[in-house]
């Protein structure tokens, strides 16, 4: 179960004008769970995107960066599970091609309009009958129903999930109310840049289609880049930001305005969410781990040594057993950091006990102290490199036994 995570209801969700969604069953690896989502924007959405930094990116990652070279505008997105359509080769940029024609076709948009994307495993080539037949039914579904299941959309996205990921906000833009919604999957092969995940954030607000871009990178870099269950990055990272421009404001053409930076505020805390909800849903995760780095020369240095501790097995798998060998998060510390680094200026706080200082174990720690702390579900190691004013946070989750089960038997 997720660390101190309870999914918001879909009757929770509000609205987003402008999109309808429809997910249905197309058994594309499996029977009987849903596993294809459509999703139809109206005319005049723009999307803007991030996508893995991996160099076997999968097929339908590189459609989607094609088609949002040419242009922000979208008319849908369509989502499968089961199979990654990644390692692919040219069969699978046909085939995920392929599906985006099938879309256009059923919805009367041009294929350069719609954005791909696949989760599952690797290697396996989609079973473009079951793709086919899940498109044309899902959008029989649209047709037939205007109301946005946000709920079962987010079910849809998920793989080894045990939770669905869903966040929204309503933030008042130029006196109109703009609806804020997404969606997110991802459990395990977790790392930034990015983690192996799904996320897809839409709003009505209307928004400047040259801002999606630079928005969509400034939230990633604020969310799901920040976050790391077991240091693996996927094939098929993407996260998209997507306004319809349905609720009536004047366009937002900077995120400095008074517009923009509300806009921006709510866009991020929904990000955030849901980012934080896939390291709370880590595969077998009991403990959620924010690791703060303060004090730093440069931002550089202190990503690096947030993400050493972070991607620790030795620090995870201490956390899991609750067990006070902090010494490892010195260690890692310790590896992460430029060789001018002072160890004698550097101090680490545990959920607020000192641990260490002036270079070793601090004169008041007490092991009871921080065997207390590493029992708590929610845990805080504050790290102060005592040298500067740069700070990063990374937030990641214990390595239990339930990690290694989930990912041996996760083709069976």
């Amino acid at each position: 179960m997720p660390v101190n995570y309870t999914p918001l209801p879909g009757a929770a969700a509000h609205p987003v004008s402008g999109v309808r969604l429809a997910a249905v069953q197309a058994h594309v690896r499996k029977p009987n769970r849903y596993d294809m989502l459509l999703v139809e924007l109206a005319g005049g959405s723009h999307a803007g995107g991030i996508f893995t930094q991996s160099r076997f990116a999968a097929a339908p990652v590189q459609v989607c960066r094609a088609h949002l070279a040419t242009s922000s505008a979208m008319r849908a997105l369509v989502i499968n599970t089961g199979i990654a359509n990644a390692a692919t080769g040219e069969l699978g940029l046909s085939n995920a091609n392929a599906t985006c024609a099938r879309v256009a076709s059923a919805l009367g948009v041009n294929a350069s309009q719609v954005l791909p994307f696949s989760t599952g495993v690797i290697l396996e080539h989609l079973p473009m009958d079951r793709i086919n037949g899940g498109v044309d039914m899902a959008a029989r579904a649209l047709a037939n129903n205007d109301l946005a299941d946000w709920q079962r959309a987010a079910q849809t996205i998920m793989t080894t999930d045990t939770v669905y990921k869903l966040a929204s906000e309503r933030v008042l833009i130029g006196g109109k109310t703009a609806n804020i919604t997404g969606i997110a999957k991802g459990a395990g092969m977790i790392q930034p840049n990015m983690a192996t995940m799904l996320g897809f954030v839409f709003t009505d607000a209307a928004i400047s289609p040259e801002l999606l871009a630079p928005l969509s990178f400034a939230l990633g870099n604020k969310s799901f880049n920040r976050i790391t269950v077991d240091g693996d990055t996927s094939t098929n990272d993407s996260f998209i930001v997507v306004s319809t421009g349905q609720c009536g404001n004047e366009p937002i053409k900077s995120l400095d305005s008074v517009d923009g930076k509300a806009l921006y505020a709510a866009l991020e805390r929904v990000s955030v969410t849901l980012a934080q909800a896939i390291v709370r849903d880590g595969e077998g995760a009991t403990k959620f781990m924010t690791i703060d780095v303060k004090g730093g020369r440069d931002f550089a240095e202190c990503d690096k040594i947030a993400r050493a501790v972070a991607h620790s097995p030795l620090v995870k798998t201490a956390f899991f057993a609750s067990d006070p060998n902090l010494g490892r998060i010195l260690a890692a510390v310790g590896y992460g950091a430029p060789a001018d680094l002072d160890p004698t200026k550097v101090t680490v706080h545990l959920n607020g006990v000192l641990v260490a200082e002036k270079g070793g174990r601090a004169a008041s720690y007490q092991e009871e102290a921080g065997a207390a702390a590493m029992k708590e579900q929610d845990i805080t190691v504050a790290i102060d490199l005592g040298r500067g004013s740069a700070g990063q946070t990374i937030y990641t989750c214990d390595f239990s036994y339930d990690y290694v089960k989930i990912n041996a038997d996760y083709r069976s």
